[in-house]
């Protein structure tokens, strides 16, 4: 049987690989690599193209990775300084491409930013900087940037759950912003000790998982992380 495709998202046009390269659409390997070793074929889908139903014809299943900051002005917020990375282009492609997944439904996948622009497209608000609403039990990031691991509690009766085999899990963390309210059709299911959300379900959709660690950076070693991918690659299959 052929490897299935699927659509993984970019980073927007505004990264620069080389000084002299001009604006360049990457993926980090990690994500890239999971995919495959679940046993899928990605393939890059950069922000511009306005076909998302086109791009969703070509592909099994859409991977929205992580990234800059959604525009405030999508969920209706004023923003905050900390906000950094936004991308007008990337949040439009990214919305239309998932609300097209939703109604198509085709498997979903988010992560990091993919939960964020997932909640909104659909929706729901973000909360703007996290540090500002917990008590900084939970090191969401590590200290002046980078991963850092903490556990997460996932409920029993979920999807993520059932995918992992497990109710918690430590997951590589690098996020400053988070859900706030879910979008009406998600089901949050699971969270930190802080109470920060940490993933969502879409109960009426056949396989919508978004979460907010990053379980590409430890997929390779852990299997409870490589699951994910794993559950995703086989529901992008089909029956």
């Amino acid at each position: 049987m052929p490897r299935p495709l699927i659509g993984v998202t970019t980073y927007d046009r505004g990264a620069h690989i080389e000084p002299d390269a001009g604006p360049t659409f990457f993926a980090p390997c990690d994500y890239l690599d999971a995919v495959r070793r679940a046993g899928g074929m990605p393939v890059l889908v950069p922000p511009g193209d306005p076909g998302s139903d086109e791009i969703l014809s070509a592909v099994r299943g859409l991977l929205v990775m992580g990234g800059g900051d959604v525009d405030p002005r999508r969920y209706g917020s004023d923003g905050h300084p900390s906000v950094s990375g936004v991308d007008l282009e990337r949040d439009d492609f990214e919305i239309g491409l998932i609300r097209a997944a939703v109604e198509r439904r085709g498997p979903f996948f988010g992560i990091c930013r993919g939960v964020q622009i997932a909640n909104v497209a659909l929706g729901g608000t973000l909360i703007e900087h996290v540090p500002e609403v917990t008590d900084g039990s939970v090191p969401h990031s590590a200290v002046g940037g980078g991963f850092i691991d903490h556990e997460v509690t996932i409920a029993p009766d979920s999807k993520l759950a059932h995918i992992l085999g497990a109710t918690t899990c430590v997951a590589p963390s690098y996020h400053h912003q988070a859900i706030r309210t879910a979008a009406p059709t998600l089901t949050v299911t699971a969270r930190a000790a802080d109470g920060i959300i940490e993933a969502v379900e879409m109960p009426a959709h056949p396989w919508f998982v978004a979460v907010q660690w990053h379980p590409e950076r430890s997929a390779l070693h852990d299997l409870l992380q490589q699951r994910l991918f794993d559950a995703f690659v086989r529901a992008c299959e089909g029956p």
